[in-house]
């Protein structure tokens, strides 16, 4: 582990980018100074990592790989997996982060960009008819705040409140929080982003900033509600 921390500095030191070739093997003994053994062992946690990328054949070797967004996120929900995240847990990071997106955003998206916002407010248009459409319209939903996160100027911020809507969005599915179907729920989640869709047009943070508490606070109380009615269901049946 040591000389695989040693390497990702070096690279770092380097300026190199994803895509850019790290030196032959041999290269990296002499450099290091460790055996061939050692510097395997490193390039493969590298590579579990996702730091490192290893092409066979003409032209292959090692190379630095940029690890995605995507990537990243699902490395971090490993580590909370077995650590039995709660919802005021979520909700307490999303309500203190979100409203300061949306007030950093206001006035800051291209029509293009509002566009796929509304775009994906028409996916839960309606009320859902059924547990299973209830589960894919949850789903869309936490995939606007993910789109929000993905025009975020602050990466940092961005990556994190993309991170809580993913581990959001598994905790809605495999703890069933989308049965039975939830008409308010539904019903103020969808107003809330299209009321906040008129406000990042309109350039007033202020307002944007409000409307986010708000829809986090409203949201909470709704998903806690529901998950008591499904702990409950479960204990009847």
């Amino acid at each position: 582990m040591e000389v695989a921390e040693a390497i990702k500095d070096w690279v770092v030191v380097q300026g190199l980018r994803g895509g850019d070739r790290l030196p032959a093997e041999s290269e990296m003994m002499e450099r290091f100074g460790r055996a061939k053994g050692t510097i395997r062992e490193a390039m493969r946690i590298l590579e579990a990592q996702g730091l490192v990328k290893t092409r066979t054949g003409p032209g292959g070797g090692s190379f630095v790989h940029e690890v995605s967004r995507g990537r990243a996120q699902a490395l971090l929900g490993n580590y909370f997996y077995f650590r039995d995240l709660t919802l005021p847990d979520i909700y307490q990071m999303r309500r203190l982060l979100e409203p300061e997106l949306a007030a950093n955003l206001a006035g800051q998206l291209d029509d293009e960009q509002l566009q796929q916002l509304r775009e994906l407010t028409e996916t839960y248009r309606h009320p859902a008819a059924s547990a299973d459409e209830e589960r894919d319209q949850h789903v869309h939903s936490l995939e606007f705040h993910q789109l929000l996160a993905n025009f975020a100027g602050n990466d940092l911020l961005g990556f994190m409140i993309g991170f809580m809507a993913q581990i959001l969005t598994e905790m809605t599915v495999y703890r069933r929080l989308y049965d039975p179907p939830n008409v308010e729920l539904w019903a103020r989640g969808r107003a809330f982003h299209l009321e906040l869709i008129d406000a990042l047009r309109d350039g007033d943070a202020a307002q944007a900033r409000r409307i986010m508490a708000d829809h986090m606070a409203t949201a909470q109380a709704l998903m806690e509600a529901q998950e008591a009615e499904v702990v409950k269901g479960f204990i009847s049946d």
